[in-house]
């Protein structure tokens, strides 16, 4: 059997028996260096400014990929899918207090609630989702069952 891929850090979390909770600390670890170096680059990089825009595309890409590790992770899960994101999403949101302190602009662009919010509004809302699409894979499944069942000529059904 082969063994499952791990996210770069995790064995320093493997004492944390909750995966959801594991995958979501290392998940908002990811974002929040993502989301520091996105503020140095764009505040102390003065040779960027010319590609602001370019430079913000690639750092909100960059995001919108980690933010997708739990929805990956945990795709078959909603609740899970949901504590991971929310535990993520409450440690970028640490950061981005942390770094309201240095970056006194920034909370004039966003405050701390609001992006707090606006993460787990996004991960409820993918959750949710996520539970209606495997709800109706579910429907599906049953009914695609059933249907061969009754297509089972009279003379042929087993019994049990």
């Amino acid at each position: 059997m082969a063994a499952r891929p791990q996210l770069p850090g995790m064995r320093y979390f493997l004492w944390m028996r909750i995966a959801s909770l594991r995958t979501g600390i290392l998940t908002g670890i990811y974002l929040s260096c993502v989301f520091v170096a996105w503020l140095e680059v764009a505040n102390r990089v003065a040779e960027l400014s010319p590609f602001a825009e370019l430079r913000n595309f690639v750092a909100g890409a960059i995001l919108i990929l980690v933010l997708g590790i739990p929805v990956l992770r945990f795709r078959n899960r909603p609740g899970r899918l949901f504590v991971a994101g929310l535990t993520a999403w409450t440690l970028l949101t640490m950061t981005y207090i942390v770094a309201e302190i240095n970056f006194t602009l920034l909370e004039s662009r966003m405050g701390a609630l609001h992006v707090f919010v606006l993460g787990a509004v996004s991960y409820g809302f993918v959750a949710v989702l996520d539970w209606v699409l495997l709800m109706c894979a579910g429907v599906r499944h049953q009914h695609m069952a059933q249907s061969r069942e009754s297509a089972v000529p009279a003379g042929r059904h087993h019994t049990h």
